[in-house]
């Protein structure tokens, strides 16, 4: 190689070092940026999820001593999530129904079913039990309302629930009735089907073409 050719090599090694340097100056933060974007993000995540499960295990010891202790209608279970919103009225509404307390068990039911943001499955649930909490030696057909009110998952219990009712109010013929269509329902349990099927014949019903082959079994 000449003294020529490698003084330019030389050159133009110097001019692209210079154009390094030049573009680590002028960009140079924006690495920088992007670390500490990187880093406080990692942070910030696990900071985020430390809270989470402080939230958590309070939230679980709160729901502990709620259940184990005395019972009192007036106490409240903070809750920092729709979820734990939920799970805390039904908690609530169980320790009042079991201490005969009905209306503030139904008050906390209510609270969760108007809560537009607590999944429709707490919801749901929330009605049925409140349906199932009205007293028996009430208004009948206000029981009758309430469980036909139900959707959901929980439409053929609140169904089977119904048939209970109208057995008991001496209405045998619709409850019948009502019987076979949860023994043919889709949505209805093999188990559900069977305590249908075996009521139905406690009533002395006369099942016809729409008897199932068999009796359902639980499954």
């Amino acid at each position: 190689m000449s003294n020529t050719d490698s003084f330019i090599e030389e050159v133009t090694e110097e001019v692209q070092r210079d154009k390094l340097f030049g573009l680590l100056k002028k960009y140079g933060w924006i690495a920088g940026v992007a670390v500490l974007l990187i880093v406080g993000g990692a942070a910030y995540n696990e900071w985020r999820k430390a809270n989470e499960r402080a939230s958590a295990q309070a939230f679980g010891d709160a729901l502990l001593a709620n259940i184990d202790g005395e019972y009192d209608a007036g106490a409240v279970i903070a809750a920092e999530t729709p979820a734990q919103a939920a799970i805390a009225g039904h908690i609530a509404a169980a320790r009042a129904l079991s201490e005969g307390e009905t209306d503030a068990g139904l008050a906390a039911l209510e609270g969760v079913q108007n809560n537009a943001e607590v999944e429709a499955i707490y919801r749901e649930l929330a009605a049925f039990k409140a349906a199932l909490a009205l007293p028996m030696d009430g208004d009948a057909q206000a029981r009758i309302g309430a469980l036909d009110a139900i959707t959901g998952p929980f439409r053929v219990l609140a169904q089977e629930q119904k048939a209970m009712v109208l057995i008991e109010t001496g209405e045998r013929d619709a409850a019948s009735a009502l019987l076979r269509d949860l023994i043919q329902d889709a949505e209805a349990t093999p188990g559900l089907q069977r305590r249908a099927a075996e009521l139905s014949v406690a009533l002395g019903t006369d099942f016809g073409d729409t008897a199932p082959d068999e009796t359902p079994s639980d499954g």
